[in-house]
This record gives structure tokens, C-alpha cells and sequence, in this order.
């Protein structure tokens, strides 16, 4: 009999999970590109990205309360759809949050060391590997410290910016460029931001009072997080304008030198930082919890679903994925890892939605779970087409694995 992991998270410990996944890297790099591809639309980009996320929120949060067990999607999809969906689900999340820990992990190292990118992104993923084997409630007490740092870097940002004389409403008004495709890429681009969010539910076997603490956690962390990306994105456009700011590799400390607070950008550069190893602290968490739920049903080795009788929590799983990440971060480029996590996180949410979706008949609990599935499946299919052909291959190899093993597994 497997043991049991202890619950010890609260509505706060929740959020601040939530928020330390999606206040990270995303934020800091995310509005260049969506405004090289969108101009002025990246702020419609925003919008529809943050309608998706919702959709996938509310679906993940009422499966949550449901089925508080580890694994989210995963534990869903087998449950209400079957267990080739949720096997597959499963796959997307481990593979895709895995190639995510890796960009996190060396965008941090981009910030702290460029010189020594890789070398730092392993040490990063090495050390947080150790603080998430100590315990989740050491994790969320760190996830508290780091998102309060990345906060109160981004408030400056937003009050510099605003408060200069530099600032412009003009700049907000400027032609929306590269037609609805622009776009749709422009909020796919931002949803990779958000994504986050469900966190929370790949750890409910770890929050007290599953169906208050998820139920409410959820919209408050993804709330929390959609006000802060819409005053960073009017700020930052408002100071460079989207011709300048999609040109940035650094758009917030360029803002911040624009807006003549240059002093300033040495601890923007240290918040982005920060931020994405708070979001490698929270993706370490998740992929292991998503790795324990299916070792347990053999999808995965069963020798990684043991959890440790003092620590309880799952050790194995998270050394296996704290060395996995350890060999991307050291090999792997961070624009081609964004890409394909982007494709396994939509597939993941896109299998979210619809279980959801079986849940109840009424037509109104069906309307967000099918808005939130089409917008999953539209936002994957305006990746780039090379992120898009990694990833169906990738989930295939996953399919096949999962059709030879219920080939030839003892009955």
C-alpha cells in the first residue's frame, strides 16, 4: 500500500504556489515578442489568452475539488475520459513542464551569468531539487520570499514607467500589426506566461480542505496575475511604444532606461531572475507530483512512485526530473524549449477541458469548458510549425508507448 502525502497547504501556501509559476520568467520577456508580432494587438493577445486561461482554471478547479488527488490533468482525463487520456495528458504535462524547468532554469542563468548561462541553470535546478526534497511546506515558504521579491520589482517598473515624463497614452493607440495570426501568436505567447495557474491542482493531495482551498485559489492566483501583466504591458508600451519594445531582448529594463530611471535596471535584470527560479521551484513541484500519479499506475517506472517516510514526499520522482532538467538545461536552447512545452501545455489543458465538460449536463456549466478547448487548440495550432511537429511527435512516441504496453502487459 502506497503512503499518502501530507496536507499541509492552505488558500495562501495555494496562491503563492499559483503565482510563483506564473510571475516568473514569462512576464520579463513575454511582452517583446507578443508586440514583434502583434504591434498594439499584443494588448487584444492578453485578452485572449487571459480568457482561456480562465476557461482552463475553472475547469481545472472544479475537477480539482472532485478528484484532490496528485496528477491534475492526468487523474482527470483518466477518470471521465478513459485511461489512454489521461496517460496522455499526463505525458504532456511531465514532458512539456519538463522542457519549461529547463527555460526557466536558463533564462536564470541568462540574468544572472550570460557568460555561464548553462552552468548556472544546472546549478539552479540542482539546488531547488534539494529544497523540494526537504518538504512542500519548505517549498512554499521559499515560493512566498521569491514572489514578494518579483512583485515588488514589477510594481516599480509599472510606477517608473507611468510616472515619467516619458510616458505617452499615444503609444497605446498604435496600429495592431500581423492580422489575426499576429495575434493569435501574441497570446499564445502570453499564455506560456499564465500557464502556471494549475499548479495548484497537481498538488491536491497536499492542501487541506481540497475543495475550498483549490476552488478559491485558483481564480484568486490567476486574477492576482492578470491585473499585474495588464499594468506591466500599459506601462511598458506607454514609455517604448510596440515598434521599440518588440526590437527589446530586455523590455522591462529597457522601459525602465527609457522612462530615465536607469539605476533601475540592474534590479529588474535580478527580479527576472529571481522570478524564473521561483518558477522552476513551483514546475519541480508539479512535474514530480504529475510523475508520482502515474508511476503509481505504472504509465511510468514504479519505483518512482515511493514517497519518503520522513519527508513524505515523493523522493525518487523528483530526483528523476531534477536530473532530466539538470541534462536540458545544460544542452537544450531556451527558444526552442518554450516552444514545444507551449504545445504540451495546451494539449494538457485542451484534454482539461474536456473532461470538464462531462461533469454536469447543464448547458451552463458546459459553455467554459468548450470555449476553453477550442481556444487550446487554436493557440497550439499558431505555434510555429517546428514546435508543433516536435510536439505531435513527442505525444505520439507517448501514444505508442501506452498502445505496446496495454499490448503486452499481464493481464
Amino acid at each position: 500500500m502506497t503512503q499518502g502525502l501530507r496536507r499541509t497547504l492552505g488558500v495562501g501556501d495555494a496562491v503563492v504556489i499559483g503565482l510563483g509559476s506564473m510571475i516568473g520568467a514569462g512576464i520579463f520577456t513575454a511582452p517583446g515578442p507578443a508586440a514583434r508580432v502583434a504591434g498594439s494587438g499584443l494588448f487584444l493577445g492578453l485578452g485572449i489568452a487571459a480568457v482561456v486561461a480562465y476557461c482552463n482554471a475553472t475547469a481545472s478547479a472544479r475537477l480539482a475539488t472532485r478528484y484532490p488527488a496528485s496528477g491534475g490533468t492526468y487523474v482527470y482525463g483518466r477518470e471521465r475520459l478513459g485511461e489512454f487520456w489521461g496517460c496522455l495528458a499526463g505525458w504532456s504535462f511531465v514532458v512539456g513542464k519538463t522542457s519549461s524547468c529547463a527555460a526557466m532554469a536558463l533564462t536564470a542563468g541568462a540574468y544572472v551569468w550570460p557568460a555561464q548561462a548553462h552552468a548556472v541553470a544546472v546549478g539552479s535546478v540542482v539546488a531547488l531539487t534539494a529544497v523540494n526534497y526537504g518538504g512542500v511546506r519548505k517549498s512554499a515558504w521559499l515560493t512566498r520570499a521569491i514572489v514578494a521579491v518579483a512583485l515588488a520589482v514589477l510594481v516599480s517598473v509599472v510606477v517608473a514607467c507611468l510616472s515619467s515624463g516619458e510616458a505617452a497614452a499615444g503609444r497605446l493607440a498604435a496600429g495592431v500589426s500581423g492580422g489575426g495570426g499576429g495575434v493569435l501568436q501574441a497570446a499564445g505567447l502570453l499564455f506560456f506566461a499564465f500557464a502556471g495557474y494549475a499548479r495548484i491542482t497537481t498538488l491536491g493531495e497536499e492542501v487541506r480542505d481540497p475543495a475550498r482551498t483549490i476552488s478559491r485559489a485558483v481564480p484568486l492566483a490567476l486574477g492576482i496575475a492578470l491585473v499585474l501583466y495588464a499594468a506591466v504591458a500599459v506601462a511598458v508600451v506607454s514609455v517604448l511604444g510596440t515598434a521599440e519594445l518588440g526590437r527589446a531582448t530586455a523590455p522591462l529594463s529597457d522601459a525602465v532606461r527609457a522612462a530615465g530611471v536607469p539605476e533601475l535596471a540592474p534590479v529588474v535584470r535580478l527580479g527576472a531572475a529571481v522570478a524564473a527560479l521561483g518558477s522552476l521551484l513551483a514546475l519541480l513541484l508539479g512535474v514530480s507530483r504529475t510523475t508520482l500519479a502515474m508511476a503509481r499506475d505504472r504509465h511510468l517506472p514504479g519505483r518512482l512512485a515511493v514517497v519518503h517516510p520522513r519527508f513524505r514526499v515523493p523522493h525518487r520522482a523528483e530526483l528523476a526530473v531534477g536530473a532530466v532538467v539538470a541534462v536540458l538545461a545544460a544542452t537544450v536552447d531556451v527558444r526552442g524549449a518554450i516552444g514545444f512545452s507551449s504545445f504540451g501545455v495546451l494539449v494538457y489543458y485542451a484534454i482539461a477541458n474536456a473532461s470538464a465538460w462531462t461533469l454536469t449536463p447543464t448547458a451552463t456549466s458546459r459553455i467554459l469548458p468548450v470555449v476553453g478547448l477550442a481556444g487550446c487548440l487554436t493557440l497550439a495550432s499558431a505555434l510555429p510549425w517546428t514546435s508543433v511537429a516536435v510536439g505531435t511527435g513527442v505525444l505520439g512516441a507517448g501514444s505508442l508507448a501506452y498502445a505496446v504496453r496495454r499490448r503486452f502487459a499481464p493481464r
